[in-house]
């Protein structure tokens, strides 16, 4: 089978914690293919995504290189294993790759904390909201392209609702609540829709409020999401020009020590909806 040419983040994901694993253990990427018994191009190619590994070939890989952490092993062998389609796959071709490896990550997850400051994070956004975002966006938005990356980030919110869904904590600053995205309705309807997704289990809703002082996450736009284990663990990153997917320990290290943060600025739960509830009632 010739390589991947555009291996998904999760593919990717896999060949970087082989090759991280190869590097802690202090040997080279030729001796480990030597080791396989496959060549220095195969192991390169297997390192950054492009082809896939087995389940046995990567147990043989961590035994070669000397790790004992069974937990983080089982979750690799599990990764190299998948074979079922996501949902997300049905828009290959029609969104960007990264769109859809966000959804990917989603859904794989185990935990999620996002935190927006300007926006309402998209897995509470309503479709006026949505439809109003991109159109301020992206002017020249083709109609057809418009309605499938709305159908796109409706389709995300049900990993909130499925039958084992990952834990979600949304911290929100006052200023993404007020920020008038759309008209009265569409703004009322939005506020409306993160009260009652918040009563779903799991889902928590945080509000930073303008009066906290040394708020610590200014300027961010951000989604950690927990992996089955730790080194799993994904801080995914929203900028203007698209995703980035952030995977190594000291950025890890990093967001959730700027999360602890920012989560000591914010209000509790309750708090937090009777805050979003007297916003509404004001529009």
């Amino acid at each position: 089978m010739p390589p991947r040419s555009n291996p998904t983040a999760r593919q990717e994901r896999l060949g970087a914690e082989l090759r991280k694993m190869r590097e802690r253990a202090g040997m080279t990427a030729r001796e480990a293919a030597g080791r396989l018994g496959v060549s220095p191009m195969q192991m390169s190619h297997m390192e950054v995504g492009r082809i896939g590994v087995s389940a046995e070939r990567l147990r043989t890989l961590a035994d070669h290189y000397c790790c004992a952490d069974r937990a983080l092993v089982d979750a690799l062998a599990a990764m190299a294993t998948e074979r079922v389609r996501g949902w997300w796959e049905d828009y290959r071709g029609t969104l960007a790759p990264m769109s859809l490896d966000l959804a990917a990550m989603e859904w794989h997850s185990r935990r999620m904390r996002a935190l927006q400051v300007v926006h309402i994070p998209g897995l509470l956004q309503v479709e006026p909201y949505m439809r109003a975002l991109f159109t301020y966006a992206r002017l020249n938005h083709a109609s057809d392209h418009l309605e499938a990356v709305i159908d796109f980030r409706l389709r995300r919110r049900n990993v909130l609702e499925r039958d084992d869904p990952p834990e979600f904590t949304a911290i929100i600053h006052e200023a993404a609540l007020l920020m008038r995205v759309g008209d009265r309705k569409a703004a009322r309807e939005q506020l409306e829709h993160i009260l009652e997704t918040s009563e779903l289990p799991g889902v928590t809703v945080c509000v930073v409020p303008f009066s906290a002082e040394g708020f610590a996450g200014m300027g961010y736009a951000m989604t950690y999401a927990a992996g089955p284990v730790p080194q799993l663990d994904t801080a995914q990153i929203d900028h203007f020009h698209g995703i980035d997917f952030l995977h190594a320990e000291a950025q890890l290290e990093h967001y959730r020590a700027l999360l602890r943060t920012v989560e000591s600025s914010a209000m509790s739960a309750e708090d937090s909806r009777a805050f979003i509830h007297r916003i509404a009632r004001e529009l």
